[in-house]
């Protein structure tokens, strides 16, 4: 992965500064495997396909996809019956994932460029089955930008449109688009504060938040990616890290520490 860093306007040159590798294959078809047991006639696997070769990266399935799926297959209180959005989907795992699980609606994007997001779309018609794709939404989208798009999907609510759910894999190496993330977030999450449950009271559902998954692939630049979460902190946002995995890395030849390479770390974000 590429060191290069710049600042631009909103072309797809501008927005993403790492330059592309050399060419892939054209599309394959990558298979996520379910990590928890389930019953038989649940769904086992999800077919991934990437496109061939892309300047945004969309042709990996990244390690923080892997473990974003298997966490939300874990946690389906997170989303379940609510509203999901996924910011830089590339192949949309964790998103499909949701959608599958029960969540209400889900809205998939990523930069509005076709072979991206005709993608997606391939893989919710894929994955999903077709009586809940109603409730799934494929849109092109510039992280800084207004939201109305996205939340214009969502069914009226007496409380006002709004994500429950905000899935952001493997972006935070973007560092010139970290405050055009944050903006998105902050406009499009809900802002209903959800009280914790105490003993003897009916549980409410968890707050509405942020999940940022992510691996520090060019070590030496780690720095640069944490400083999304003082960012974040600075605009009135809690920060805790509830997760780390380890897998193989992504570009075994890159330099920089393996181990580093190697773990996905996740964290939660909640408005203070």
């Amino acid at each position: 992965m590429s060191d290069s860093e710049g600042e631009g306007g909103l072309a797809l040159d501008s927005v993403f500064i790492e330059p592309p590798r050399p060419p892939s294959p054209e599309p394959t078809v990558t298979t996520y495997t379910r990590e928890r047991q389930v019953d038989p006639d649940n769904w086992r696997t999800i077919d991934i396909r990437l496109v061939g070769s892309h300047p945004l990266w969309g042709h990996h399935l990244w390690n923080a996809s892997r473990a974003f799926a298997a966490y939300l297959d874990d946690h389906p209180e997170l989303y379940c019956n609510r509203s999901v959005l996924e910011l830089g989907a590339g192949g949309a795992l964790p998103g499909i994932v949701a959608a599958k699980n029960g969540a209400k609606t889900v809205v998939l994007t990523d930069y509005p460029d076709a072979a991206l997001v005709d993608n997606i779309s391939h893989n919710v018609r894929e994955n999903v089955p077709e009586a809940d794709r109603v409730r799934v939404h494929v849109q092109g989208y510039i992280w800084g930008q207004p939201v109305e798009p996205l939340l214009a999907v969502l069914p009226d609510e007496s409380d006002g449109k709004a994500f429950d759910l905000i899935i952001l894999s493997d972006l935070i190496f973007n560092h010139s688009q970290h405050e055009a993330m944050l903006k998105t977030c902050d406009l499009a999450l809900s802002k209903i504060r959800t009280p914790d449950s105490t003993a003897g009271e009916s549980r409410s559902p968890p707050a509405p938040c942020l999940l940022v998954f992510y691996t520090h692939h060019r070590p030496h630049l780690a720095d640069r990616d944490m400083e999304f979460f003082a960012k974040a902190r600075v605009n009135g946002w809690h920060c805790e890290e509830i997760l780390t995995r380890k897998y193989p890395p992504m570009f075994p030849e890159d330099p920089g520490e393996e181990e580093v390479r190697a773990t996905v770390h996740g964290w939660r974000l909640t408005r203070i």
